[in-house]
């Protein structure tokens, strides 16, 4: 091989396929400065010319494969953001979702809260005694009302129920408020109220505490509700 094919292949492979119409460039009468270069660019008619078949081939065959492994490499950097953007898009979505759930099992659990404790209530209230299940009597003991009550308020009431009758009416089922019209046991304003209960509510302590353990229950949710509130207010 020549110098002057020796010197096109080094620079053909230097530049791959687009480096091959440069060399025949220089070859077709590019003027350059006076040098051993010069000489070898105009001592032939074309470089390409003397750069053998087989040569001129290995040259467009590197030119390829360097095309290939730069579309590779660019093919390789979009696949892994892609992939990238995939898993952080998958992540916010699972934590969304792991956020739905907890908030669903929380209401849940709330709620299974709230139905063992009705439950459990409904369970206390059905093992009490009944108002009507008791001798009417022309006149009652504080004892004898205090065994009621606790014969009819849940147990867990209990305590809460003797705290606010012992301070509106020291169990004095008939106690009567000279500055109002409260009356009896849970000193209901007016006494009258607790008619809803039953006719003899005014001689009746079973009536009375039938009376004021649905008081307590509807407007505080229970006799604790009830007593708490009246700690902080001195009156339900």
């Amino acid at each position: 091989m020549s110098r002057i094919s020796v010197r096109g292949l080094a620079v053909a492979s230097a530049t791959a396929v687009t480096a091959v119409g440069a060399v025949t460039g220089v070859a077709s009468g590019s003027t350059a400065p006076a040098s051993d270069d010069a000489e070898a660019a105009t001592s032939g008619s074309t470089l390409l010319a003397d750069i053998p078949s087989g040569a001129q081939a290995q040259v467009q065959t590197a030119s390829l494969t360097q095309q290939a492994d730069s579309q590779a490499i660019a093919a390789d950097s979009t696949a892994k953001k892609d992939a990238e953007a995939a898993a952080r898009k998958q992540a916010a979505t699972d934590a969304v979702a792991k956020q739905k759930a907890a908030e669903k099992a929380a209401e849940k659990a709330e709620q299974d809260a709230k139905d063992r404790k009705e439950a459990a209530k409904v369970a206390s209230r059905s093992a009490t005694r009944d108002s009507t299940t008791f001798t009417v009597k022309a006149s009652y003991t504080a004892a004898e009302v205090q065994e009621m009550a606790r014969s009819m308020v849940p147990a867990d009431q209990f305590q809460c129920f003797s705290r606010i009758v012992d301070h509106e009416s020291s169990w004095n089922y008939q106690a009567d408020n000279p500055t109002s019209d409260a009356y009896g046991l849970v000193q209901a304003l007016p006494g009258s109220k607790m008619s809803s209960a039953g006719a003899d509510w005014a001689t009746n302590p079973a009536t009375q505490i039938k009376w004021g353990l649905s008081y307590m229950d509807d407007r505080y949710g229970s006799p604790c509700g009830a007593w708490d509130f009246w700690q902080a207010n001195n009156y339900y």
